[in-house]
């Protein structure tokens, strides 16, 4: 096994600023979530993630990264003779770097909780921080990362129609949550 480097004072300074919603520690948001992200990363689909395929995922999600940095801390989590992180590398770095950015908190429990997980991920979504995510907010999002469903509004506009129980054309953080627990039943 490769020997992983020393992350506490490598990882600040190449993730600026760090997003809150990288740690998925819920049942909700789980290893099947984490492997559509590694999907996502992986553009050539031949199951490693490269340092080139993760800077170009976390440039288009608006992370600045330093390049010989990010090299740096992800060569300690690649198998030797590997081109780049397979699945259980990336869960590895993702764990690693999620306990070395955030951490857990011990003084305030609750702040650990699958309600707070589930906060962060709906924040992501609420761009403008009104409390509700909105068709175009969840295209821009969609479009971040790259997914087809975010090139059309009536796409977008049939996803937010579907988990829109009160019918205001918007999704707020109950919807979303309905949402997320049925997305983790569906994916179990």
């Amino acid at each position: 096994m490769a020997e992983q480097a020393p992350l506490a004072g490598q990882i600040k300074p190449s993730l600026v600023p760090p997003s809150s919603s990288f740690r998925l520690r819920s049942k909700s948001l789980n290893s099947v979530r984490l492997r559509r992200v590694f999907d996502l990363f992986d553009k050539n689909s031949d199951e490693y993630i490269t340092v080139a395929e993760l800077a170009d995922a976390l440039a288009r999600l608006g992370l600045t990264t330093n390049p010989t940095e990010l090299e740096f801390t992800v060569s300690g989590f690649v198998k030797p003779g590997a081109i780049g992180l397979d699945f259980n590398d990336f869960q590895n770095l993702h764990r690693t770097l999620g306990d070395a950015l955030f951490g857990t908190d011990p003084i305030n429990p609750e702040n650990n909780t699958e309600e707070a997980d589930m906060q962060e991920a709906f924040n992501v979504f609420d761009e403008d921080g009104d409390g509700f995510i909105s068709a175009q907010e969840l295209k821009t999002v969609l479009e971040k990362l790259g997914l087809g469903e975010g090139q059309s509004i009536d796409r977008v506009q049939l996803m937010i129609c579907s988990v829109d129980k009160d019918s205001d054309g918007r999704v707020d953080f109950g919807e979303f949550k309905t949402m997320m627990k049925s997305i983790d039943v569906e994916s179990s």
